[in-house]
């Protein structure tokens, strides 16, 4: 169980990528399926067109050759029909010529005429005219099943395309995952093996040369960290004896005060270091939380106030480690904040609460950080406290939230687990 802390921030809902691939999918068939469907549409209404012109020009022409053979009318052929659009009424010469008629009477629909002066004295107007229906029908008919066919290629490629676009997605939320669970501190994600030799995977081995980078970088940190405060622990301590020996009086006072001090630095960062590399184990019992809430306060020498709900609340934890998460939240409320500092033990929560300028910003967003206090309206100090204060909540499964309350003042609030 990790900790949750305030500084966290939480991600905006937003849509999926496969279904953004799949409307992307969808959009792209409907407008390949529109613009097949109006192009076979203009191409065969065109086709249906030339034809009828064609048939009424030929026709026209046996119509003709008959007519003035024989006198009589073959094709369907008129003369001067009364139908007859009017830019074939008065043709100016005797060839032949053709029209499109759009008309619709009764059950005719649009149709192409052709027309020619047959010549000698009456000189008349003889006229074919080519029905289109059944072909215009036909061309419904040939739309109708262009958007059925167009319907029900859609209705496959959308679920082909939500897997697909399901299998990509997949990938890369794995990525993101191990990315995430880089950024919280787990330096051991791997996204491993990833198929296809693609931009995903390209992705894939960059997070985990990433990974594999900041981990050089985060354990060469901490064995030099752990180095030097194991290698100043025997001079601090031979200056702590020489302080001893030095004549009572106000030069041995400040240099011992100042030996604790980093005394003190020093076994914070060899407790970090060991947080950090995984050595320590917590060592649980049940306890009084009232108890040991108290015996932490007390330690630190502030004058704190404790409000205990339940003094028979017991739990099942490491009493040191659960002491030196109170005894540094209290410090930090002291060093940093302005009295009075109240600490609250109700059920397995404990609260400690000050009245000081709150926590900084840049803190409440990405957590305390070594050797930074945050702002320096909160004081002096080396800022391992909180660090200190966080890492033994992770190691006990407890929960450690740092808020800002809206009155003022910083709280942090441990919730331990049941």
């Amino acid at each position: 169980m990790r900790p949750m802390r305030s500084f966290l921030r939480l991600r905006p809902a937003r849509a999926s990528l496969r279904w953004k691939i799949a409307a992307l999918a969808a959009a792209t068939a409907c407008l390949v399926a529109i613009a097949v469907g109006v192009l076979v549409h203009m191409w065969t209404a065109r086709d249906i067109h030339d034809r009828a012109e064609q048939q009424a020009f030929n026709s026209v022409y046996s119509a003709m050759d008959v007519y003035r053979r024989t006198g009589t009318l073959t094709n369907g052929a008129e003369l001067d029909p009364a139908d007859l659009p009017a830019a074939l009424r008065h043709p100016a010469d005797g060839d032949r010529h053709t029209a499109y008629d759009g008309r619709v009477e009764g059950n005719l629909g649009p149709s192409v005429w052709a027309a020619q002066r047959t010549g000698g004295p009456d000189s008349r107007v003889l006229a074919v005219q080519v029905n289109m229906s059944s072909e215009l029908y036909g061309l419904r008919r040939l739309d109708m099943s262009m958007a059925v066919a167009s319907l029900v290629a859609l209705a496959a490629a959308v679920p082909v395309a939500v897997y697909g676009a399901g299998l990509l997605a997949r990938r890369l939320r794995r990525v993101s995952e191990t990315a995430g669970r880089i950024s919280t501190g787990d330096l051991d994600a791997r996204t491993g093996p990833t198929k296809g030799g693609d931009e995903v995977a390209d992705i894939a081995a960059t997070v985990d040369l990433m990974a594999d980078s900041l981990g050089r970088r985060l354990r060469t940190e901490r064995q030099f960290t752990a180095d030097v405060a194991h290698e100043l622990r025997t001079p601090v301590g031979g200056l702590l004896a020489a302080a001893d020996l030095l004549p009572p009086g106000e030069t041995e006072d400040l240099l011992r005060a100042r030996v604790r001090d980093l005394r003190g630095l020093v076994e914070d960062l060899l407790e970090i270091s060991r947080l950090d590399a995984g050595a320590e184990q917590p060592v649980r019992s049940p306890v009084p939380l009232g108890a040991v809430v108290r015996e932490a306060v007390t330690r630190t020498g502030f004058d704190t106030e404790v409000t205990v709900a339940d003094d028979a609340t017991t739990v099942e934890t490491d009493p040191r480690r659960l002491e030196r998460i109170v005894g540094n939240l209290v410090v930090n409320a002291h060093r940093h904040g302005n009295t009075p500092v109240r600490v609250t033990v109700e059920g397995r929560t404990v609260v400690v609460r000050d009245h000081g300028p709150g926590f900084p910003a840049d803190l409440l967003l990405h957590g305390p950080r070594r050797f930074h206090t945050g702002a320096a309206e909160r004081g002096s100090g080396h800022g391992l406290g909180l660090t200190i204060a966080l890492g033994q909540a992770r190691l006990l499964g407890a929960e450690l939230r740092l808020d800002n309350a809206p009155e003022g003042g910083a709280v942090a609030t441990l919730r331990l687990p049941a």
